[in-house]
């Protein structure tokens, strides 16, 4: 597959500084180009890789001034990122699509399968399960009893939805990912632990994607909910009962725990933890590793550190934090000054 700059700048909406003509085949990092690739600059500080690079088309961001003439074709564009995205969909629409049923598949009679579905070696549709059209289901993954799973959706090898959870269109598992696994609950009794049978299910509305290893438990009762476009790093665990707003992140390892709300467009970095039964705006960001006790009523606020505290606030603790060796030396001959003024007090005075 080619495509000229002409026909590049024309996909997403750019426009072309150099030679129109030139084509290219592949991607490429801006650092590592070669002829006929194509890269892009949304970084200044990659800057000196657009004078150097191989790479036959950049994209670039429509005020991108170069300090030096460049040899590649330009795309100026609004986002060079999001343009890259869009023509990235591109090239992955142009493979070919896996379509089939393998002779290792195990589909049980009562399964409803749709059309140009694929199902590679191993996977397994169990009873009264369904999978929508164009849906692709690599090998080893599974579908429960009940379940479903929506139209063009990709689980990849070791995907697991357990019985009766519904994914919903355009949702994206990845390999060793699991939705409705049971929820964490026990309940003490005498020198053991009771478990509470989860009863309920977990939904993921369309255009989710869950990454590898990613978990989300089924309900105690009712659903656990992740709502349209949210898209779930890898190695993420999402309590029972809890709801994921719309367009939401979260990223790597971090934990939800049991029946926590999370608003729409809220961004939580690597390795954040939040406590049952919170209260989360839209559009909050949380930093990394940072631990959430208390609810997030605020929509727009930022929040840092463990325990958490609002970015604001956790810039001002970590500027004390850092002089903290030096206020302590300092603290400590406070502290003999003022001894060696009281004894001299309690001299005088006698």
């Amino acid at each position: 597959m080619e495509f000229s700059a002409q026909q590049i700048a024309q996909f997403v909406g750019g426009t072309v500084e150099g030679d129109a003509s030139v084509c290219v085949h592949t991607f490429a990092k801006i650092e590592e180009g070669v002829e006929g690739a194509l890269s892009f600059l949304s970084d200044l500080k990659y800057e000196p890789y657009v004078y150097q690079t191989a790479s036959s088309v950049l994209l670039v961001p429509n005020d991108f001034k170069p300090s030096q003439p460049v040899c590649a074709t330009l795309v100026r564009v609004e986002s060079p990122r999001a343009a890259l995205g869009r023509l990235l969909q591109l090239y992955e629409q142009q493979k070919p699509r896996l379509v089939g049923i393998d002779p290792l598949a195990s589909v049980d009679s009562t399964a409803k399968i749709g059309k140009d579905v694929y199902l590679g070696p191993f996977v397994t549709v169990a009873a009264g399960a369904e999978v929508g059209d164009g849906s692709v289901l690599h090998p080893h993954a599974t579908v429960g009893a009940g379940a479903k799973v929506g139209c063009d959706c990709t689980l990849y090898p070791h995907a697991t939805v357990y019985h009766d959870c519904i994914i919903g269109d355009r949702c994206i598992l990845h390999a060793g990912s699991v939705v409705g696994a049971d929820g964490f609950g026990f309940a003490p009794s005498g020198d053991h632990y009771e478990k509470i049978p989860q009863i309920g299910i977990a939904v993921l509305e369309s255009d989710v994607e869950l990454g590898a290893n990613a978990c989300v438990d089924r309900a105690t009762m009712g659903k656990t909910v992740i709502k349209r476009g949210a898209k779930i790093d890898n190695l993420v665990q999402v309590g029972h009962n809890v709801v994921v707003g719309e367009n939401t992140i979260l990223c790597a390892q971090v934990g939800i725990a049991g029946s926590t709300k999370v608003g729409n467009w809220c961004v939580f970095a690597g390795q954040v933890g939040l406590a049952n039964q919170l209260i989360v705006a839209d559009h909050v960001t949380v930093g990394a590793k940072s631990g959430v006790s208390g609810n997030m009523p605020k929509s727009g606020e930022t929040y840092m550190g463990s325990p958490y505290q609002t970015a604001r606030q956790f810039r001002r603790t970590t500027a004390v934090m850092r002089n903290l060796p030096e206020m302590s030396i300092e603290l400590h001959r406070l502290k003999k000054q003022v001894a060696a003024l009281q004894a001299r007090l309690d001299g005088n005075s006698e």
